[in-house]
């Protein structure tokens, strides 16, 4: 049952479908569903999103949940037909920039006085948050983006960032939330920023390709200069491969140096090695 969106005012400003949940099993699920449904009713940067999802998913399929009340799942739709397609593999590193954007005003801008205030992405999407010098800084927001099944030109973008969740709640050690940092969240602000960054850089993304993108993302990708270590799925599954993220290509893949020679991440498991 939809909830009023009254608490989300500036959001609801930037979309044009703004459905605020009670609980859901899947912010993104439920987005794919009512839009194979009813396309016409939910268009480009439409958005479902929760304080209480019970049946999340994160990338790799991992099961992604909270306790009810302390995370926002956050599912926005992207028609994105006028993307060319050697593009579309930077919409999940928007999205990431889009989210880390946010979060970094929530935390007083790129240049807090503390070390905690500095946000960045891991690749692809991960938003963490750390000094990015001794500590290899803790996940606050993370993001699945999937395909919408019955229209190859509509994506759909999942994020869950981690609100009022006390330390306690955390799911692993290398989790932080606003609370656990002191900080008192607006998520209607949050959510607005993030919708912002995201309806932008998808816009310049379409119009300008990635080379409009490219730099304002990997000026804020701690994984790069990193030694890291990346589990590979598929074919590669159960291997590791070991080395220095040097840069982002043109379709927005990782590539490391390893051994001599370079190799090409369009998807995996990144762990940054101190």
């Amino acid at each position: 049952m939809p909830i009023p969106t009254q608490g989300f005012p500036l959001a609801a400003a930037v979309t044009p479908r703004l459905q605020v949940v009670s609980h859901v099993d899947s912010t993104n699920a439920k987005l794919g569903h009512d839009a194979a449904a009813d396309p016409d009713g939910h268009p480009h940067l439409s958005v479902v999103v929760t304080d209480d999802q019970r049946a999340g998913r994160g990338r790799l399929d991992r099961v992604w949940t909270a306790p009810a009340g302390t995370a926002l799942a956050i599912s926005v739709l992207l028609r994105v037909g006028a993307v060319k397609t050697a593009d579309r593999g930077w919409i999940p590193l928007i999205a990431g920039a889009a989210m880390r954007e946010a979060v970094a005003a929530q935390l007083g801008g790129d240049k807090g006085e503390k070390p905690a205030a500095r946000v960045s992405i891991k690749w692809p999407n991960d938003v963490i948050v750390g000094d990015g010098e001794a500590t290899a800084g803790r996940k606050i927001s993370g993001i699945l983006t999937e395909v919408l099944p019955s229209d190859p030109l509509t994506v759909i973008v999942g994020a869950g960032v981690n609100t009022t969740m006390p330390t306690v709640d955390l799911p692993v050690p290398t989790a932080t939330s606003f609370a656990d940092l002191g900080v008192e969240v607006d998520e209607d602000r949050l959510l607005a920023d993030y919708l912002t960054a995201l309806r932008d850089g998808i816009a310049a993304l379409a119009v300008s390709g990635h080379a409009a993108v490219a730099e304002g993302i990997t000026s804020h990708c701690s994984t790069l200069g990193t030694e890291v270590a990346v589990s590979l799925p598929g074919p590669a599954g159960g291997t590791t491969l070991r080395g220095r993220a040097v840069r982002l290509d043109a379709e927005g893949r990782l590539v490391v140096e390893s051994e001599g020679t370079e190799a090409v991440v369009s998807a995996g498991d990144v762990v940054h090695v101190r």
